[in-house]
Protein backbone atom coordinates (compact mmCIF):
# COMPACT_ATOMS: atom_id res chain seq x y z
CA UNK A 1 0.00 0.00 0.00
CA UNK A 2 3.03 2.48 0.55
CA UNK A 3 4.80 1.42 -2.55
CA UNK A 4 1.53 2.36 -4.33
CA UNK A 5 0.61 5.40 -2.69
CA UNK A 6 4.28 6.88 -3.25
CA UNK A 7 4.36 5.80 -6.81
CA UNK A 8 0.67 7.86 -6.68
CA UNK A 9 2.49 11.14 -5.17
CA UNK A 10 5.26 10.59 -7.45
CA UNK A 11 3.16 10.97 -10.66
CA UNK A 12 1.22 13.62 -9.28
CA UNK A 13 4.85 15.36 -8.52
CA UNK A 14 5.62 15.00 -11.98
CA UNK A 15 2.25 16.28 -13.60
CA UNK A 16 2.48 19.30 -11.01
CA UNK A 17 6.40 20.03 -12.46
CA UNK A 18 5.49 19.71 -16.36
CA UNK A 19 2.15 22.22 -15.86
CA UNK A 20 4.46 24.48 -13.50
CA UNK A 21 7.20 24.37 -16.23
CA UNK A 22 4.77 25.27 -18.76
CA UNK A 23 2.87 28.08 -16.96
CA UNK A 24 6.65 29.59 -16.47
CA UNK A 25 7.78 29.61 -19.53
CA UNK A 26 7.27 32.89 -20.80
CA UNK A 27 9.22 34.81 -18.59
CA UNK A 28 11.57 31.74 -16.90
CA UNK A 29 14.67 31.14 -18.92
CA UNK A 30 15.54 28.01 -17.73
CA UNK A 31 11.76 26.71 -18.14
CA UNK A 32 11.27 27.73 -21.35
CA UNK A 33 14.81 26.40 -22.51
CA UNK A 34 13.77 22.66 -20.74
CA UNK A 35 10.46 22.66 -23.01
CA UNK A 36 12.09 23.65 -25.48
CA UNK A 37 14.96 21.34 -25.78
CA UNK A 38 12.52 18.22 -25.07
CA UNK A 39 10.54 18.81 -27.96
CA UNK A 40 10.54 16.34 -30.47
CA UNK A 41 13.44 14.79 -28.67
CA UNK A 42 12.85 11.31 -29.25
CA UNK A 43 12.52 12.03 -33.67
CA UNK A 44 15.95 14.15 -32.84
CA UNK A 45 17.21 10.89 -31.51
CA UNK A 46 16.23 8.44 -33.96
CA UNK A 47 17.31 10.70 -36.86
CA UNK A 48 20.78 11.53 -35.28
CA UNK A 49 21.74 8.65 -33.46
CA UNK A 50 22.71 5.11 -34.73
CA UNK A 51 24.03 2.76 -32.40
CA UNK A 52 25.28 0.47 -34.70
CA UNK A 53 27.03 -2.50 -33.52
CA UNK A 54 28.91 -0.64 -30.79
CA UNK A 55 28.29 -0.37 -27.35
CA UNK A 56 26.83 2.12 -25.77
CA UNK A 57 27.49 4.25 -22.43
CA UNK A 58 24.88 6.28 -21.24
CA UNK A 59 25.77 9.04 -18.51
CA UNK A 60 22.95 11.09 -17.00
CA UNK A 61 23.97 14.49 -15.42
CA UNK A 62 21.37 16.85 -13.31
CA UNK A 63 23.48 19.83 -14.58
CA UNK A 64 27.04 21.37 -15.60
CA UNK A 65 28.42 20.47 -11.89
CA UNK A 66 27.64 17.15 -12.25
CA UNK A 67 28.55 16.39 -15.38
CA UNK A 68 32.04 17.91 -14.75
CA UNK A 69 31.71 15.16 -11.63
CA UNK A 70 31.34 12.32 -14.46
CA UNK A 71 33.60 13.83 -17.14
CA UNK A 72 36.50 12.41 -15.88
CA UNK A 73 35.51 8.52 -15.97
CA UNK A 74 33.63 9.59 -19.47
CA UNK A 75 36.80 10.61 -21.37
CA UNK A 76 38.48 7.75 -19.41
CA UNK A 77 35.89 5.21 -20.81
CA UNK A 78 36.52 7.08 -23.79
CA UNK A 79 40.07 6.73 -24.10
CA UNK A 80 40.21 2.82 -22.91
CA UNK A 81 37.14 1.94 -25.12
CA UNK A 82 37.47 4.27 -28.47
CA UNK A 83 35.00 1.96 -30.36
CA UNK A 84 32.05 2.37 -27.42
CA UNK A 85 29.33 5.28 -28.23
CA UNK A 86 28.90 7.88 -25.33
CA UNK A 87 25.63 9.19 -24.89
CA UNK A 88 25.27 11.96 -22.00
CA UNK A 89 21.39 13.54 -20.75
CA UNK A 90 21.31 16.49 -19.14
CA UNK A 91 18.11 17.50 -16.60
CA UNK A 92 19.04 20.83 -16.53
CA UNK A 93 19.79 23.70 -19.68
CA UNK A 94 22.38 24.66 -17.42
CA UNK A 95 24.16 21.59 -18.07
CA UNK A 96 22.64 21.15 -21.55
CA UNK A 97 23.05 24.35 -23.23
CA UNK A 98 26.52 24.62 -21.41
CA UNK A 99 28.17 21.26 -22.64
CA UNK A 100 25.63 20.55 -25.57
CA UNK A 101 28.57 20.84 -28.38
CA UNK A 102 31.12 18.81 -26.33
CA UNK A 103 32.97 16.76 -28.58
CA UNK A 104 33.81 13.85 -26.25
CA UNK A 105 30.41 12.23 -26.69
CA UNK A 106 28.45 10.93 -29.67
CA UNK A 107 25.24 12.26 -28.79
CA UNK A 108 23.82 14.50 -26.14
CA UNK A 109 20.33 15.43 -24.98
CA UNK A 110 17.91 16.67 -22.56
CA UNK A 111 16.18 13.87 -20.69
CA UNK A 112 12.80 13.19 -22.06
CA UNK A 113 10.30 13.75 -18.66
CA UNK A 114 10.11 10.67 -16.33
CA UNK A 115 7.41 8.38 -17.26
CA UNK A 116 7.05 4.21 -17.61
CA UNK A 117 6.51 5.26 -21.99
CA UNK A 118 9.40 7.96 -21.82
CA UNK A 119 11.89 5.61 -20.18
CA UNK A 120 11.09 2.59 -22.26
CA UNK A 121 11.05 4.38 -25.72
CA UNK A 122 14.25 6.28 -24.64
CA UNK A 123 16.42 3.26 -22.99
CA UNK A 124 15.05 1.39 -26.35
CA UNK A 125 16.91 4.41 -28.65
CA UNK A 126 20.27 4.44 -26.88
CA UNK A 127 20.30 0.10 -26.28
CA UNK A 128 22.67 1.26 -23.38
CA UNK A 129 25.46 -1.52 -21.85
CA UNK A 130 26.59 0.65 -19.31
CA UNK A 131 24.69 3.62 -17.50
CA UNK A 132 26.81 6.42 -15.20
CA UNK A 133 24.48 8.12 -12.92
CA UNK A 134 25.96 11.12 -11.64
CA UNK A 135 26.13 11.87 -7.57
CA UNK A 136 22.28 12.67 -7.03
CA UNK A 137 18.58 12.97 -8.83
CA UNK A 138 16.92 9.90 -9.15
CA UNK A 139 13.92 9.26 -11.37
CA UNK A 140 12.04 6.57 -10.95
CA UNK A 141 10.96 4.78 -14.54
CA UNK A 142 14.46 5.35 -16.15
CA UNK A 143 15.65 3.53 -13.34
CA UNK A 144 12.47 0.86 -12.73
CA UNK A 145 13.01 -0.10 -16.66
CA UNK A 146 16.89 -0.21 -16.42
CA UNK A 147 16.64 -2.58 -13.26
CA UNK A 148 14.28 -5.05 -14.92
CA UNK A 149 16.50 -5.43 -17.81
CA UNK A 150 19.60 -6.44 -15.50
CA UNK A 151 21.32 -2.97 -17.27
CA UNK A 152 24.41 -2.33 -14.66
CA UNK A 153 24.20 0.87 -13.16
CA UNK A 154 26.87 2.61 -11.29
CA UNK A 155 26.01 5.56 -8.77
CA UNK A 156 29.30 7.92 -9.01
CA UNK A 157 30.34 10.24 -6.58
CA UNK A 158 27.30 10.01 -4.04
CA UNK A 159 27.12 11.17 -0.72
CA UNK A 160 24.26 10.22 1.58
CA UNK A 161 22.79 12.35 4.96
CA UNK A 162 20.95 11.18 7.56
CA UNK A 163 18.11 13.21 6.61
CA UNK A 164 18.02 11.59 3.27
CA UNK A 165 14.71 11.07 2.02
CA UNK A 166 15.18 7.48 1.47
CA UNK A 167 15.75 7.20 5.56
CA UNK A 168 12.03 8.92 5.87
CA UNK A 169 8.55 6.86 6.39
CA UNK A 170 7.65 8.90 3.46
CA UNK A 171 10.85 7.71 1.59
CA UNK A 172 10.04 3.84 0.08
CA UNK A 173 10.15 4.93 -3.48
CA UNK A 174 13.31 6.25 -3.10
CA UNK A 175 14.43 3.32 -1.34
CA UNK A 176 13.52 1.58 -4.23
CA UNK A 177 15.24 3.64 -6.26
CA UNK A 178 18.42 2.99 -4.17
CA UNK A 179 18.08 -0.69 -5.08
CA UNK A 180 17.65 -0.29 -8.93
CA UNK A 181 22.01 0.66 -8.73
CA UNK A 182 23.97 -1.71 -9.64
CA UNK A 183 26.90 -0.49 -7.54
CA UNK A 184 27.64 2.50 -5.60
CA UNK A 185 30.98 4.54 -5.75
CA UNK A 186 30.52 6.56 -2.48
CA UNK A 187 31.87 9.86 -1.42
CA UNK A 188 32.53 8.91 2.62
CA UNK A 189 32.05 5.99 5.01
CA UNK A 190 29.31 7.71 6.77
CA UNK A 191 27.21 7.33 3.26
CA UNK A 192 27.72 3.69 3.46
CA UNK A 193 26.74 3.42 6.86
CA UNK A 194 23.93 5.29 5.85
CA UNK A 195 22.57 2.82 3.14
CA UNK A 196 23.32 0.04 5.07
CA UNK A 197 19.96 1.14 6.99
CA UNK A 198 18.17 0.66 4.20
CA UNK A 199 19.75 -3.33 3.54
CA UNK A 200 22.31 -1.91 0.97
CA UNK A 201 25.72 -3.45 2.12
CA UNK A 202 27.08 -5.08 -0.53
CA UNK A 203 28.34 -3.81 -4.41
CA UNK A 204 29.73 -0.30 -2.60
CA UNK A 205 33.13 0.98 -3.15
CA UNK A 206 34.32 4.30 -0.91
CA UNK A 207 35.98 6.10 -3.47
CA UNK A 208 36.51 9.43 -3.03
CA UNK A 209 34.82 11.77 -5.47
CA UNK A 210 35.34 12.46 -9.05
CA UNK A 211 35.54 15.83 -9.01
CA UNK A 212 38.81 15.86 -7.20
CA UNK A 213 40.35 14.44 -10.22
CA UNK A 214 38.40 16.86 -12.86
CA UNK A 215 40.25 19.84 -10.81
CA UNK A 216 43.61 18.41 -11.06
CA UNK A 217 43.01 17.85 -15.26
CA UNK A 218 41.98 21.50 -15.52
CA UNK A 219 44.48 23.16 -13.21
CA UNK A 220 47.16 20.47 -15.21
CA UNK A 221 46.57 22.29 -18.34
CA UNK A 222 47.89 25.46 -19.58
CA UNK A 223 45.65 27.96 -20.19
CA UNK A 224 45.91 31.70 -20.62
CA UNK A 225 43.23 34.82 -20.83
CA UNK A 226 45.00 37.92 -22.14
CA UNK A 227 42.04 40.23 -20.94
CA UNK A 228 42.58 39.22 -17.64
CA UNK A 229 46.17 38.81 -17.52
CA UNK A 230 45.91 42.95 -18.97
CA UNK A 231 43.24 43.62 -16.51
CA UNK A 232 45.57 42.24 -13.44
CA UNK A 233 48.02 44.94 -12.33
CA UNK A 234 50.92 42.36 -11.86
CA UNK A 235 51.72 44.78 -8.59
CA UNK A 236 48.63 44.39 -6.90
CA UNK A 237 47.00 41.03 -5.02
CA UNK A 238 44.22 39.66 -6.83
CA UNK A 239 41.18 38.26 -5.53
CA UNK A 240 38.52 36.34 -7.33
CA UNK A 241 35.12 35.53 -6.32
CA UNK A 242 33.46 32.49 -8.06
CA UNK A 243 29.76 31.36 -8.30
CA UNK A 244 28.50 34.65 -6.12
CA UNK A 245 24.99 35.11 -4.84
CA UNK A 246 24.01 38.14 -4.16
CA UNK A 247 24.39 37.65 -0.60
CA UNK A 248 28.15 36.93 -1.28
CA UNK A 249 28.54 40.19 -3.67
CA UNK A 250 27.01 41.95 -0.09
CA UNK A 251 29.89 40.80 2.14
CA UNK A 252 32.49 41.53 -0.39
CA UNK A 253 31.47 45.05 -1.97
CA UNK A 254 32.51 47.10 0.48
CA UNK A 255 36.12 45.25 1.08
CA UNK A 256 36.47 45.52 -3.16
CA UNK A 257 34.99 49.55 -3.12
CA UNK A 258 37.61 50.77 -0.19
CA UNK A 259 40.68 48.74 -1.85
CA UNK A 260 41.11 50.39 -5.47
CA UNK A 261 44.80 48.87 -5.40
CA UNK A 262 43.33 45.50 -5.15
CA UNK A 263 42.20 43.55 -8.51
CA UNK A 264 38.92 41.70 -7.86
CA UNK A 265 37.43 39.66 -10.46
CA UNK A 266 33.74 38.55 -10.11
CA UNK A 267 32.37 35.51 -11.56
CA UNK A 268 28.50 35.41 -10.70
CA UNK A 269 26.60 32.00 -9.99
CA UNK A 270 24.02 33.37 -12.72
CA UNK A 271 24.96 36.27 -15.70
CA UNK A 272 21.40 36.87 -16.99
CA UNK A 273 21.25 41.12 -17.58
CA UNK A 274 19.37 41.79 -14.13
CA UNK A 275 21.58 39.86 -12.15
CA UNK A 276 24.68 41.43 -13.96
CA UNK A 277 22.96 45.14 -13.37
CA UNK A 278 22.95 44.37 -9.94
CA UNK A 279 26.48 43.26 -9.46
CA UNK A 280 27.72 46.33 -11.35
CA UNK A 281 25.55 48.62 -8.98
CA UNK A 282 27.18 47.09 -6.14
CA UNK A 283 31.27 47.61 -7.30
CA UNK A 284 31.58 51.21 -8.07
CA UNK A 285 34.34 50.81 -10.23
CA UNK A 286 33.70 47.43 -11.93
CA UNK A 287 34.28 46.60 -16.35
CA UNK A 288 32.31 43.44 -17.63
CA UNK A 289 34.75 41.16 -19.53
CA UNK A 290 32.94 41.35 -22.54
CA UNK A 291 33.14 45.07 -22.45
CA UNK A 292 36.76 45.03 -21.49
CA UNK A 293 37.66 42.55 -24.30
CA UNK A 294 36.10 44.72 -26.94
CA UNK A 295 37.98 47.37 -26.26
CA UNK A 296 41.65 45.87 -25.40
CA UNK A 297 42.51 47.24 -28.84
CA UNK A 298 41.81 50.81 -28.02
CA UNK A 299 44.47 52.26 -25.74
CA UNK A 300 42.89 55.38 -25.36
CA UNK A 301 39.90 53.62 -24.09
CA UNK A 302 41.93 51.31 -21.53
CA UNK A 303 43.70 54.90 -20.08
CA UNK A 304 40.07 55.95 -18.89
CA UNK A 305 39.36 52.87 -17.85
CA UNK A 306 39.87 52.84 -13.95
CA UNK A 307 37.97 49.68 -12.63
CA UNK A 308 39.31 47.48 -9.98
CA UNK A 309 36.28 44.92 -10.57
CA UNK A 310 36.12 42.25 -13.31
CA UNK A 311 32.32 41.15 -14.10
CA UNK A 312 32.53 37.76 -16.05
CA UNK A 313 30.04 37.83 -17.62
CA UNK A 314 30.13 34.22 -20.04
CA UNK A 315 29.88 30.88 -18.53
CA UNK A 316 32.60 28.38 -18.59
CA UNK A 317 36.14 30.09 -17.88
CA UNK A 318 36.09 30.17 -13.77
CA UNK A 319 37.71 26.64 -13.17
CA UNK A 320 40.78 28.30 -14.87
CA UNK A 321 40.79 31.21 -13.83
CA UNK A 322 41.67 30.84 -10.19
CA UNK A 323 45.30 30.51 -11.25
CA UNK A 324 45.23 33.88 -11.50
CA UNK A 325 44.37 34.79 -7.52
CA UNK A 326 46.14 35.86 -4.56
CA UNK A 327 43.16 34.79 -2.61
CA UNK A 328 39.65 32.92 -3.44
CA UNK A 329 36.53 33.34 -2.52
CA UNK A 330 33.72 30.73 -3.57
CA UNK A 331 29.82 31.76 -3.61
CA UNK A 332 26.80 30.04 -1.75
CA UNK A 333 27.86 29.95 1.62
CA UNK A 334 25.83 32.95 2.60
CA UNK A 335 22.88 31.65 0.97
CA UNK A 336 20.25 28.75 1.68
CA UNK A 337 21.45 26.11 -1.42
CA UNK A 338 25.26 26.09 0.33
CA UNK A 339 28.93 26.34 -1.02
CA UNK A 340 29.81 25.60 -4.50
CA UNK A 341 32.98 24.03 -5.96
CA UNK A 342 35.80 25.05 -3.27
CA UNK A 343 37.66 22.17 -5.07
CA UNK A 344 38.37 24.46 -8.19
CA UNK A 345 40.38 26.81 -6.31
CA UNK A 346 41.77 25.04 -3.87
CA UNK A 347 43.37 22.80 -6.26
CA UNK A 348 45.66 25.81 -7.34
CA UNK A 349 47.41 25.85 -3.89
CA UNK A 350 44.72 29.31 -3.13
CA UNK A 351 43.62 30.37 0.01
CA UNK A 352 39.80 29.82 -0.26
CA UNK A 353 37.54 31.86 1.89
CA UNK A 354 33.81 30.65 2.14
CA UNK A 355 30.34 31.16 3.98
CA UNK A 356 28.93 29.00 6.79
CA UNK A 357 26.51 26.87 4.85
CA UNK A 358 28.73 23.84 4.63
CA UNK A 359 26.90 21.35 6.39
CA UNK A 360 26.14 19.27 3.30
CA UNK A 361 29.37 19.34 1.75
CA UNK A 362 32.19 17.26 2.91
CA UNK A 363 34.95 19.03 0.67
CA UNK A 364 34.84 22.07 2.25
CA UNK A 365 34.13 20.59 6.05
CA UNK A 366 37.25 18.95 5.33
CA UNK A 367 39.22 21.65 3.51
CA UNK A 368 38.31 24.23 6.61
CA UNK A 369 39.42 21.68 9.02
CA UNK A 370 42.91 21.12 7.34
CA UNK A 371 43.43 24.50 7.27
CA UNK A 372 43.17 25.30 3.74
CA UNK A 373 39.79 27.25 3.91
CA UNK A 374 38.51 29.48 6.12
CA UNK A 375 34.70 30.16 6.94
CA UNK A 376 33.23 33.48 7.43
CA UNK A 377 29.90 34.36 8.98
CA UNK A 378 30.00 38.05 8.19
CA UNK A 379 31.07 40.85 6.12
CA UNK A 380 33.88 41.74 8.77
CA UNK A 381 35.00 38.36 8.81
CA UNK A 382 35.45 38.62 5.54
CA UNK A 383 37.37 41.71 5.25
CA UNK A 384 39.44 40.19 8.02
CA UNK A 385 40.27 37.11 6.28
CA UNK A 386 41.70 39.07 3.55
CA UNK A 387 43.46 41.48 5.66
CA UNK A 388 45.45 38.22 7.50
CA UNK A 389 45.74 36.52 4.21
CA UNK A 390 47.83 39.70 2.46
CA UNK A 391 49.69 40.87 5.15
CA UNK A 392 51.00 37.50 7.22
CA UNK A 393 53.34 35.93 4.71
CA UNK A 394 53.33 32.58 6.65
CA UNK A 395 49.44 32.30 7.15
CA UNK A 396 49.49 32.70 3.46
CA UNK A 397 52.31 29.84 2.41
CA UNK A 398 50.83 27.04 5.38
CA UNK A 399 46.74 27.87 3.84
CA UNK A 400 48.06 28.22 0.48
CA UNK A 401 50.23 24.68 1.10
CA UNK A 402 46.77 23.16 3.25
CA UNK A 403 44.73 23.99 0.07
CA UNK A 404 46.77 22.23 -2.58
CA UNK A 405 47.92 19.45 -0.66
CA UNK A 406 43.95 18.48 0.44
CA UNK A 407 43.32 18.24 -3.29
CA UNK A 408 46.61 16.16 -4.31
CA UNK A 409 45.61 14.16 -1.35
CA UNK A 410 41.78 12.84 -2.51
CA UNK A 411 42.82 11.82 -6.51
CA UNK A 412 41.84 8.68 -7.36
CA UNK A 413 38.38 8.04 -7.87
CA UNK A 414 38.13 7.46 -11.65
CA UNK A 415 40.93 5.16 -11.53
CA UNK A 416 38.84 3.03 -8.86
CA UNK A 417 35.82 3.25 -11.23
CA UNK A 418 37.21 2.10 -14.63
CA UNK A 419 39.01 -1.22 -12.60
CA UNK A 420 35.58 -1.80 -11.31
CA UNK A 421 34.49 -1.62 -14.87
CA UNK A 422 37.33 -3.30 -16.15
CA UNK A 423 37.22 -6.64 -13.79
CA UNK A 424 33.41 -6.64 -14.23
CA UNK A 425 34.06 -6.53 -18.00
CA UNK A 426 30.90 -4.56 -18.13
CA UNK A 427 32.26 -3.07 -21.48
CA UNK A 428 34.45 -5.35 -24.01
CA UNK A 429 34.56 -3.10 -26.78
CA UNK A 430 38.40 -3.16 -28.05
Amino acid sequence: MMFNLGIFFYNIFLLLYSAGAHIISPWNVKAKLLLKGRKNVFDKLRSSFIPGNNEVVWMHAASLGEFEQGRPVLEKIRACYPNAKIVISFFSPSGYEVMKNYTGADYITYLPADSRRNAKQFIDLINPKLVLWIKYEYWYYYLDVLRTRDIPVLLVSAVFYPDYVFLKWYGSLHRKMMHSFSHFFLQTEDSKKILSMIGISENITISNDTRFDRVIEIAQKETSFPVIENFINKNNPVIIAGSTWEEDEEELDHYANAHAEINFIIAPHEINEERLREVESLFRRSIRYSVLEKNMTDSKWLMKNDANVLIIDNIGMLSRLYKYATITYVGGGFGDDGIHNVLEAAVYGKPVVYGPVIEKYIEAIELADCGGGIVVDSALEVESAFDRLLTDPEEYYQTCKAAKDYVYSKRGATEKIMQYIQANRLLTTS
